[in-house]
């Protein structure tokens, strides 16, 4: 039978018509020009990749605090990640979906549970670790999908790392309108939540309501966007996963303008640059040459004046941080014990002697605080003084003064399960307690993303928790919830609860304040 034509044209008008509908469904005015992500995912999430929230730091804006990104015509489709930052291939573990490398790289991620843009939902903005030399906002494990199914907006982006994020220098430090060289890839994060706070009502976000969240050097990061007047008050709350910049000195990298600036003349130089004109003038692929060792060149944080007005440990000394609500807490195997004892065997006697090297007269001390009679207790206390060397110091460092000189509640944890046997042979792992940054994906419900280990259903009720408390902690300032373990805040002058997250999780009375109190001096 031949259907009239008149049918036909009503069809087809309504077929173009739906079509049209959802392209506007998928397309957000921003301040700067429409964009067009991927549509509604089968979770109900709309995804926007790659839209950029800075200028490219290329050419005159390399070594550059970030320019505010220029305006568009028409519709910028942002349906693929941006490339990621200059780095080096420096961890196996990440696993990057980003359109390959460049120094054009400042672009960021939304992925968004809203319907309409007048429905103000919470907003999470996660700054990724990598040591400030690797990294991504496109890496599996930080995908915001999830998160975005529990009613929350959430946002990744991309900061610039190594010399290009970090570099300070005289000449630098001169041109620039607020005498300040260095910590460009702060200057990015901090870019990048004005960006959220000026944009994210279009998606559905709450520009009132913004959780910043980061593990290692993300961590560090939020650490560091609390203490700076440039971000401080734009964020309503703040999770860090292991680490901050209040560093345990064995780790310290953060350090006054003038010996950061001395740092970069070392590099410029061993580039034959004796310029600023000179480093301008240096190719990607000469920078990239230099720096095929990442660990060779380890430009510090800087006390420039301007991110850090004075040195983070002042500021939060002084009450002069963020001051919002903070979950924050470490893994319960950040370091190995050779961390300690090197290649020697975890004897007694060769702790003993490791303990003498690194404290001197002092060892007999640290010995009772982290002591080591048999072989297993050296392997333990081993693991615990070089978890608390390389990072848990700096994360309890954080955690103590915020309860101290803050005036929000503060919640803390220890995450203590281990990683499952690999998925390809099942081979047990070797590591007794959680690694660094073991907890990304439970925390971020990503397990499924990462084929590596074979997930059990224990792993999938640790994220249940994880997740669930985080969402919580985005949403209220609060970790608390229904069907969650009851977790209390810290308290002055009270013990202090942690969290215990494991299998079986609970709240526990803090120990090892001792230990911390310790380090704190030496």
């Amino acid at each position: 039978m031949k259907l009239p034509k008149r049918i036909i044209f009503l069809a087809v008008f309504v077929f173009l018509i739906q079509i049209l509908t959802a392209a506007g469904q998928d397309r957000v005015k921003t301040a700067e020009g429409l964009v067009e992500g991927t549509g509604r995912q089968d979770s109900g999430v709309r995804i926007f990749r790659g839209i950029p929230f800075a200028q490219p730091p290329v050419g005159a804006f390399r070594w550059r605090e970030p320019q505010k990104p220029k305006k568009w015509k028409g519709v910028r489709k942002a349906t693929d990640f941006g490339p990621r930052c200059m780095q080096q291939p420096v961890f196996s573990d990440m696993v990057f979906r980003s359109d390959g490398l460049s120094e054009d790289c400042l672009y960021l991620n939304v992925w968004t549970p809203a319907e309409k843009k007048n429905e103000r939902r919470p907003v999470l903005v996660y700054f990724y670790g990598g040591g400030f030399i690797a990294g991504d906002g496109s890496e599996l494990r930080y995908d915001g999908e999830s998160m975005a199914t529990r009613g929350i907006v959430a946002v990744t982006l991309s900061y610039r790392l190594g010399p290009y994020g970090f570099l300070a220098h005289p000449e630098l430090t001169k041109e620039s309108p607020h005498k300040a060289s260095g910590n460009y890839g702060l200057l990015d994060q901090a870019a990048a939540i004005d960006w959220v706070r000026r944009n994210i009502a279009a998606f559905g976000g709450d520009p009132g309501k913004i959780t910043i969240a980061g593990e290692s050097a993300g961590s560090f990061s939020v650490s560091a966007q609390m203490a700076s007047p440039l971000s401080k008050n734009l964020i309503s709350s703040a999770i860090g996963e292991s680490g901050s910049v209040l560093s345990h000195p064995a780790a310290n990298r953060i350090v006054p303008l003038a010996e950061a600036e001395k740092e970069g003349e070392k590099f410029a130089k061993s580039l034959g640059a004796e310029t600023l004109k000179d480093l301008r003038a240096l190719t990607t692929e000469q920078i990239q040459e230099a720096t095929k060792n990442p660990w060779k060149w380890r430009f510090p944080l800087a006390v420039d004046g301007y991110f850090f007005p004075e040195s983070p440990l002042k500021i939060y000394a002084e009450g002069r941080q963020s001051h919002v609500p903070l979950l924050v807490g470490w893994n319960s195997e950040e370091s190995n014990w050779r961390g300690i004892l090197g290649d020697q065997e975890p004897t007694p006697e060769n702790y003993e002697a490791a303990l003498k090297k690194l404290y001197g007269e002092k060892s007999a001390e640290v010995l009772k605080l982290y002591p080591g009679e048999t072989r297993e207790e050296v392997i333990d206390s081993a693991t615990a003084l070089a978890g608390d060397r390389f990072i848990g110091y700096s994360t309890w460092k954080w955690f103590d003064m915020h309860v101290l000189t803050g005036d929000s509640p503060v919640y803390r944890y220890f995450y203590a399960r281990p990683r499952p046997a690999l998925n390809a042979d099942k081979t047990a792992p070797t590591s007794k307690g959680a690694v660094h940054s073991a907890e990304i994906e439970y925390a971020m419900g990503n397990l499924a993303t990462n084929k590596v280990f074979a997930w059990t259903p224990d792993d999938y009720k640790v994220s249940e928790v994880m997740q669930g408390f985080f969402a919580n902690f985005i949403k209220t300032g609060n970790p608390n919830g229904t069907g969650l373990p009851d977790w209390p805040a810290a308290e002055k002058g009270k013990p202090f609860s942690v969290m215990r997250i494991d299998v079986e999780s609970g709240a526990e009375t803090a120990t090892g304040r001792d230990r911390y109190l310790f380090l704190d001096k030496n």
